[in-house]
């Protein structure tokens, strides 16, 4: 099976990226910004959220900060990762029940933002990130050649 060439596999990791990193960050932003942290605090209590008023705050944070780190292209593997959890946890705790399809309630639109973090975790930022920006700095103070 080919594979992309290393060029165009960036520019579609940091298209991925943004894609998600906006996604995350706007939805935080609304959550803090339009409903307000009681508001969210208040729908989370009316979907069953466990301790909603500890729960709404950690969903904010993860997903304003989350989507803030996948814009930039640092920390991947674990904010896919950490965002991945947090949308199981969303279809577990709001969605499942309701059918699959978002129109309904159901879970398909926080099953493909998780699937998309994890394709992330898994792929890392790709040459258009801080990660690779890190990484190329760490290997540089050991004398990497591979670094130049």
């Amino acid at each position: 099976m080919p594979t992309l060439p290393a060029p165009a596999r960036d520019v579609l990791l940091l298209l991925a990226r943004l894609g998600l990193g906006i996604t995350f960050f706007m939805h935080g932003w609304q959550k803090l910004t339009a409903q307000g942290v009681s508001g969210t605090q208040k729908a989370f209590a009316s979907m069953g959220a466990p301790l909603p008023d500890v729960t709404a705050v950690v969903a904010i944070v993860l997903e304003v900060v989350g989507g803030l780190a996948l814009l930039a292209g640092a920390f991947t593997t674990l904010v896919g990762v950490v965002l991945a959890v947090h949308m199981a946890a969303a279809a577990l705790i709001a969605h499942l029940g309701n059918g699959f399809f978002v129109a309904n309630g159901g879970p398909s639109y926080v099953i493909a933002l998780g699937a998309g973090a994890l394709a992330l975790a898994a792929a890392g930022a790709g040459r258009f990130g801080l990660d690779a920006v890190l990484s190329r700095g760490a290997r540089e103070r050991v004398g990497d050649p591979a670094a130049a």
